[in-house]
């Protein structure tokens, strides 16, 4: 089978999407339901027409782009990633898997392949946290894990609803209809690239994921005294941000006190209040995240956190909230995908690597509804989520073939 990655043309469609952002280059910034999120979605699902797809859209903005196999009744194979960014990051994270999957199935047509099980391509919608608080709301939604009240009530920084914010953005409908069909997926699998070390380090061109981490989310909120920054005296001080830096400290020494190399603790998020430097905080919310690929470590790492959190507020006098954002499973990946990854790498004579995902991806929540899998790329430096973030052109030239002969081996 000739795979006949067409490697300038990806590289330049990367290109032309990085410039539809709200900061200027190299930097990307694409929050969903913006619009350049919606200027970037109308230029991408031309692309797929040109390419002699269907493309639709759900009522939360996921966007399917189907090539019809000969058996179209059977469950389709799907691939696909994200497109929205956070503010200031690169131009690789998630766009690889979609210009990567809709370049896999121009290779296949210029093949002269008619694959059995259609192929589809997947786009979800905000796959990155920035806007509502919460990662893979479209994933979350198509696979009926996330509570539609819930959904409902999500609001952005601004207080605007996801209702709102959908419907100015052309997506109408009801939320219970963005759940996927049962059986609708007969496989899926999402490239990426790896936001990690490893296989630059190692020198090998692709990775296999066998699991894939999963967050948990704590936010806290604590509530102190404020007053003159230069006339309360240190005794007398009941000192918001001190006690969050505290609780900070916490969430690293309980991530690395499982001893295990795959979990990991982050404080991402603090907002002072009244955020001056003549006056002490008088209320901190922070926001810390706890991934592994290990179902029970997370758990047990958070209630660590929080018995820890209740002992600094105690003891510095402040008053604490804590809530719970999710704290999802990790997954494992499935046989069938992992299975045909190795056999295409095999054919396309690559070596790989078996690894697990220790960032979380859509793929986590369509693996609770079809059998999933990822391939990942290697990137620079393992950077990600920054301006400098970068995958070279053989790289990404390696997963789409890879990627295009297991759509082929799974739809056929």
């Amino acid at each position: 089978m000739n795979l006949d990655v067409r490697k300038s043309q990806i590289v330049q469609e990367l290109e032309t999407l990085a410039t539809f952002s709200d900061t200027p280059a190299p930097a990307v910034t694409r929050i969903v339901f913006s619009e350049v999120d919606r200027k970037a979605r109308a230029w991408l699902k031309n692309l797929c027409i040109e390419a002699g797809l269907h493309v639709r859209e759900d009522a939360v903005g996921n966007t399917f782009a189907r090539w019809a196999g000969t058996s179209p009744e059977l469950a389709a194979v799907g691939s696909g990633s994200h497109i929205d960014a956070i503010p200031h990051s690169g131009r690789f994270d998630g766009t690889v898997g979609v210009l990567g999957a809709l370049e896999a199935i121009r290779v296949l047509q210029r093949g002269g392949i008619r694959p059995r099980r259609s192929i589809e391509l997947l786009l979800f919608t905000s796959e990155e946290p920035t806007r509502f608080g919460i990662g893979c709301l479209g994933s979350r939604l198509l696979s009926g894990t996330l509570d539609l009240a819930r959904a409902t009530a999500l609001r952005d920084g601004d207080g605007a609803s996801l209702d709102q914010l959908r419907a100015a953005a052309g997506f109408s409908g009801s939320l219970d209809s963005v759940a996927l069909p049962a059986a609708y997926y007969h496989a899926f699998v999402e490239l990426h690239i790896e936001q990690g070390p490893l296989l630059e380090r190692a020198g090998i061109p692709v990775g296999i994921v066998t699991a894939i981490a999963a967050p948990a989310t704590l936010k806290f909120e604590i509530e102190g005294e404020g007053g003159h920054a230069g006339a309360v005296l240190m005794p007398d001080r009941r000192d918001a941000f001190l006690a969050a830096a505290e609780i900070a400290l916490v969430v690293e020494a309980a991530a690395k006190g499982t001893g295990a190399i795959d979990t990991v603790g982050t404080v991402g998020i603090c907002e002072i209040f009244p955020g001056v430097v003549n006056g002490i905080p008088s209320l901190v919310r922070i926001l810390a995240a706890v991934r592994d690929t290990d179902l029970a470590r997370p758990a047990a790492v958070l209630a660590v956190i929080q018995r820890r959190a209740e002992d600094i507020a105690a003891a510095r006098r402040v008053g604490l909230r804590s809530q719970v954002l999710n704290a999802d499973a990790p997954t494992e990946t499935a046989t069938l995908v992992v299975d045909a990854l190795r056999s295409s790498a095999d054919a396309c004579g690559l070596p790989y690597q078996t690894m697990v995902s220790r960032a979380y991806h859509d793929s986590l929540f369509m693996a609770r509804v079809a059998p999933t899998g990822m391939l990942f790329i290697p990137c620079r430096a393992g950077v990600s989520h920054r301006p400098d973030e970068y995958a070279a052109p053989d790289d990404l030239e390696q997963g789409i073939r890879v990627l295009a002969a297991t759509l082929n081996r799974l739809a056929n």
